[in-house]
C-alpha cells in the first residue's frame, strides 16, 4: 500500500511513476475520496472538542454546586453525534483504505522501463548450455519412464498435477532437504514451518487481495481461508501487527511448503509437463529489513538463490524486470532463468523482489527507528531459493543421457543414498 502522505504531498511525481508501468492513477477520484475524508475528520474534530469542552464545564459547574442537568443533556446528545462522526469517518477511511489497495506499488529508479517480458534487461550468465551428442528430450518425456505420472494424477486431480513414483519422488525431496540445508546451514536463515491455509488478511497484508483473488483457491467453511499461493504469505506475516527493535534486523527466513495457485490466467500456458502446475513445492526465502538496507538485502537474496543453481551446475541467467513486466508489489525485481535443453530457453525458476514498505504498511509491520524513536515501516523481501518442481525440471533436462537415464547431479547424491543415476524402467 502507498503512502496516502506521499500521494497528497508528492502527487505529480507518484503519477510518473505508475505510469511507467501502465498504469493510470485517478487522480479525481482520489482527490474526492481525500476531500470527503478530510471534512469528516473536521467535523468528528469539532464534536469531540465540544464534547471535551462541555466535561470540563461540568466538572467546574459541579465544583461550584451549580445546576448540570442541561450540560449533562448535551453532552449525552455530543457522545451520540460524536459516535455517528467517528461511523462516518469509519466508513470514508474504508473507501480510501480499499481505493489504495488498488494501487501497485512505486517502482526504484534502477528498474529499466519497457511494456512487457521482451524488455527485461539481462544483467548476467553463469554456466554454459552442454552440448549434447542426441537430441535433448523435454523433461514431460524424458520423466515419463523415470516416475513423472501425469495420467494418474488427472484421474485423481484434473489437470496441472503429477504423481511422483520412486526416483522422481526421491530427487524431488532431495532438492528440497539440499536447498534448506544451504540456506540454513551457509546462509544464516532461520527455518520455518508455517500454516498452508490463511486468512484474507494476511493474504491482503501481502499483496495478494483483493487484485489476485482469481488465482487463489478458497477452502469452504465457517469462515473464508485460503491455501497459501506462496510461503511469502505466512512467513512475511510473522511479523504484522507489531512493532520489531532495531536489535533484531534483519530477520531472514526460509520455508519449505506447498504452494497452491489457480492459474487463472495461464489458460493454454505450458499445459505439458510441471513447468505450471497446480500444486507445486518452493523453498521461500524472506527478509525483513531497516529500510536503509534493503536493495543490499535484495542482492544479498538474489546471491543465495543463485547459489543454488550454481551448486547443481545448471547455467542460468539473471534479469532485471521492466517496468512493464514487474509485480503488483514489487519496487525492484530479479528473475532468475535456468537453462532448459529440451525446450531450447532460459525458463524462471525465482523471483526475487523487494516490495520496500508496501507490504509493512498493509500488514502494520513496523521498527522503531532509533533515529525518530517513532513506530514506520519495515522493508519486506522475498524470492524463491528456488522452486523445487522447476529445479527438478532443469536437472532432469540438463543431465539426461542418451540411453534414456538421468545423471544425478554430485551435489544431491549425499540425500539420495549415494544414488548416481536415475534408470528409465516400464513400471514408472
Amino acid at each position: 500500500m502507498l503512502d496516502s502522505k506521499q500521494l497528497r504531498t508528492d502527487t505529480e511525481n507518484v503519477m510518473r511513476n505508475l505510469a511507467r508501468r501502465g498504469f493510470v492513477l485517478d487522480l479525481a477520484a482520489f482527490r474526492t475520496l481525500d476531500d470527503r475524508r478530510k471534512q469528516v475528520q473536521i467535523g468528528a474534530d469539532r464534536v469531540r472538542a465540544e464534547r471535551n469542552a462541555n466535561a470540563k464545564a461540568v466538572g467546574m459547574a459541579k465544583g461550584k454546586g451549580e445546576n448540570t442537568t442541561a450540560l449533562l443533556k448535551r453532552g449525552e446528545e455530543l457522545t451520540v453525534q460524536l459516535a455517528d462522526a467517528e461511523a462516518a469517518l469509519n466508513a470514508v477511511q474504508g473507501e480510501s483504505d480499499a481505493w489504495l489497495m488498488g494501487l501497485p506499488n512505486l517502482l526504484h529508479d534502477s528498474v529499466p522501463d519497457g511494456r512487457d517480458e521482451t524488455d527485461n534487461l539481462e544483467i548476467r550468465r553463469h554456466g554454459t548450455p552442454r552440448s549434447f551428442d542426441f537430441t535433448p528430450q523435454e523433461h514431460a518425456d524424458l520423466g515419463t519412464r523415470l516416475g513423472l505420472d501425469f495420467e494418474t494424477a488427472g484421474r485423481i486431480s484434473g489437470a496441472r498435477f503429477v504423481v511422483l513414483r520412486d526416483g522422481m519422488a526421491r530427487l524431488h525431496r532431495a532438492l528440497a532437504q539440499f536447498m534448506l540445508d544451504l540456506h540454513v546451514s551457509e546462509h544464516g536463515y532461520q527455518e520455518i514451518y508455517a500454516p498452508y491455509i490463511v486468512s484474507g488478511d494476511a493474504l491482503t497484508g501481502t499483496g495478494q487481495l483483493p487484485k489476485f483473488e482469481q488465482d487463489l483457491f478458497a477452502l469452504k467453511g465457517d469462515r473464508t481461508l485460503y491455501l497459501i499461493p506462496t510461503a511469502e504469505v505466512p512467513v512475511t506475516n510473522l511479523v504484522r501487527d507489531q512493532i520489531t527493535t532495531p536489535e533484531r534486523l534483519p530477520l531472514r527466513y526460509v520455508a519449505h511448503t506447498p504452494c497452491f495457485r489457480s492459474e487463472a490466467g495461464a489458460a493454454g500456458k505450458d499445459t505439458r509437463g510441471m513447468i505450471r502446475q497446480h500444486q507445486f513445492d518452493k523453498v521461500e526465502l524472506v527478509h525483513i529489513v531497516k529500510p536503509s538496507e534493503s536493495y543490499a538485502a535484495l542482492e544479498q537474496l538474489t546471491a543465495h538463490a543463485e547459489e543454488v543453481l550454481k551448486r547443481l551446475k545448471l547455467p542460468y541467467r539473471v534479469l532485471a524486470l521492466c517496468a512493464g513486466d514487474i509485480g503488483f508489489g514489487s519496487a525492484k525485481t530479479y528473475d532468475l532463468e535456468v537453462w532448459l535443453p529440451g525446450q531450447g530457453r532460459y525458463r524462471e525458476i525465482s523471483s526475487c523482489s523487494n516490495c520496500e514498505a508496501f507490504q509493512a504498511r498493509r500488514m502494520q509491520a513496523r521498527w522503531r527507528n532509533p533515529e525518530t524513536g517513532k513506530p514506520e515501516p519495515l522493508h519486506t523481501l522475498n524470492g524463491s531459493g528456488v522452486a523445487v518442481g522447476r529445479a527438478m525440471v532443469a536437472v532432469l533436462e540438463n543431465y539426461q543421457n542418451g540411453d534414456g537415464s538421468v545423471t544425478v547431479p554430485e551435489v544431491l547424491r549425499p540425500y539420495m543414498g549415494g544414488l548416481e543415476k536415475l534408470l528409465p524402467t516400464d513400471k514408472a
